[in-house]
């Protein structure tokens, strides 16, 4: 009850309808389900009995036939997110996301259609460039979106909506698995056509997000559009001071020229160390293993001797769900640096018990057991801190002028690491190959300790500042260890030249362009 409250309530800084702030961030968020349930349909799909009968000519697909079909969506999802700001920077956020639906869509598609595991594995390119360039424009248009009271939290939805499209798979494989038609494969696969068209339809009643419109130098769209998504007249004189900050910061950073996607690596603005923390953080979520579970957990316990398998990845499931939970819930109470760090520290100590225990008495009951509950507590630390705060970092953390091309540059990280884990996965625990088993979570645990020393030394702690606030705190902070004490001045409204708009006339007070050019006043918050 008292997360509640503080999520509706906030502070006295809050203006608006916090109800529609955090609907808009959760409906966004819904994409998410778009690449969970994907992830979560292939794992279940490739150990049914009818879809190896009818893929494979031997009645068992090989190491390698698993790790080309579950890897090669994250190759089509890594060129979708890279080429991403072709039209979220053009178009826009919004146009953006109708277009990777559609060409999700056409992937499952031929992906349901599928007798032959060619057709199978070129509908799983093509639904992951559509899946590729979602994931890079759903935390981007959460972020811009998203008041600074709420956003972290908004972001955090994302990976919700990720977990619940995984738990949603586990419930319809374990529906449809025993079935020995085509439905089989067909019915969970098919069923992702239903999160597309919801999505696609729900967008059509949403704005595009205000700085995107300011990038494109429409200021009276930017204008109705922080209307529409604070629910507050478009002469409100919140309205107007939001706009100002979003115009005054953007005008600054414009001063230094036109962008490419060099500029994302470049020194000035710190931007190199925000786009290395990007990366890094995007690919340390990776190599956590988490998707060792959720793509190959099914294997993983039959292979351990635990009965029911199905059952086991559906339990890991639930807890993935109910744990993100506070994870959105925490993060503008506790915090980036404290929910990572300490998230780092829970994954680390069950990874590593896992690795020992499963190695020390393996193929006893007892053993079984401990693996189970200790992924639990594994899952439930990652579901918790780096699940959600991965894709909160990555959508904060740049200017304007590059915040597209970076955060496509980081979700494409995500899905480089994402193909090489899934890739290799299979030749780590097939008992045909290193048959790891137990031990492959030595590897994870190891990746686990420099998340730990990783989120200590280079993550800055943004809660609470808007975007244009963390800007100032990345160019007077030089350590991310001091950044909890750092007071934002909104210098940007200061230095930058805007233009001012003239008052009009008319009935509701709304403004049109001036041809003057003004600074506007410098206002210190303490």
């Amino acid at each position: 009850m008292g997360i509640l409250q503080y999520l509706f309530e906030a502070d006295d800084d809050i203006r608006g309808s916090k109800a529609r702030a955090i609907f808009v961030g959760m409906f966004v968020a819904f994409g998410g389900i778009l690449f969970g349930y994907d992830t979560g349909t292939i794992s279940g799909v490739l150990t049914m009995d009818y879809v190896k009968q009818t893929f494979t000519s031997t009645g068992g697909f090989t190491a390698s036939e698993t790790s080309l079909i579950t890897s090669i969506l994250s190759a089509g999802t890594f060129v979708g997110a890279i080429s991403a700001p072709l039209a979220s920077d053009t178009l826009g956020r919004r146009y953006g996301l109708f277009i990777s639906c559609i060409i999700f869509c056409v992937g499952v598609i031929l992906q349901t259609a599928a007798t032959t595991q060619t057709l199978l594995i070129v509908g799983r390119v093509i639904a992951g460039l559509g899946v590729g360039v979602l994931s890079s424009i759903v935390p981007l248009y959460q972020s811009e979106a998203a008041p600074k009271w709420i956003r972290g939290a908004v972001v955090s939805c994302y990976q919700w909506a990720i977990t619940l499209g995984l738990l949603l798979a586990s419930c319809v494989n374990e529906g449809t698995q025993r079935r020995n038609d085509s439905g089989s494969y067909r019915i969970p696969i098919a069923l992702q056509l239903l999160w597309a068209i919801i999505l696609f339809v729900g967008m059509a009643f949403l704005p595009d997000t205000p700085r995107f419109y300011v990038k494109k130098g429409k200021h009276e769209a930017a204008r109705a559009s922080l209307s529409k998504l604070r629910g507050l007249r478009p002469d409100d004189k919140y309205i107007e001071e939001e706009l100002e900050e979003i115009i005054a910061n953007y005008e600054y950073e414009r001063s230094f020229g036109d962008t490419s996607i060099l500029d994302c690596f470049k020194p000035a603005n710190h931007q190199l160390k925000r786009i290395m923390t990007g990366i890094a953080i995007q690919g340390l979520q990776q190599l956590t293993g988490i998707n060792f579970i959720f793509y190959y957990g099914v294997q993983f316990f039959k292979t351990s001797g635990i009965s029911n398998p199905f059952i086991i990845q559906l339990i890991m499931n639930i807890v993935n769900v109910v744990f993100t939970v506070p994870g959105i819930a925490l993060v503008e109470i506790a915090g980036r640096r404290n929910l990572l760090l300490w998230g780092a520290i829970g994954m680390c100590v069950s990874e590593f018990l896992v690795a020992i225990i499963g190695t020390a008495i393996p193929d006893s009951h007892a053993a079984n057991k401990t693996l189970i509950a200790f992924s639990c507590t594994f899952i439930a630390s990652f579901a918790a801190t780096w699940g959600p705060l991965a894709w909160v970092v990555v959508g904060e953390i740049y200017p304007l002028r590059v915040r597209g091309k970076s955060v496509a540059i980081c979700a494409g990280s995500n899905w480089l690491f994402n193909f090489v884990i899934a890739f290799i996965t299979p030749y780590l625990v097939d008992e045909d190959r290193a048959n790891l088993r137990s031990k492959v979570f030595f590897i994870w645990g190891g990746c686990t300790f420099l998340c730990i020393i990783f989120v200590y030394f280079f993550v800055y702690e943004t809660k609470g500042l808007t975007l244009e606030e963390i800007d100032e705190l990345y160019d007077t902070v030089n350590d991310a260890r001091k950044s909890r004490g750092f007071v934002p001045t909104n210098r940007y409204l200061n230095l930058a030249p805007i233009p001012v708009e003239k008052e009009s006339s008319n009935e509701n007070n709304s403004l049109e362009p001036g041809v003057d050019k003004a600074t506007v006043e410098f206002v210190e918050k303490v």
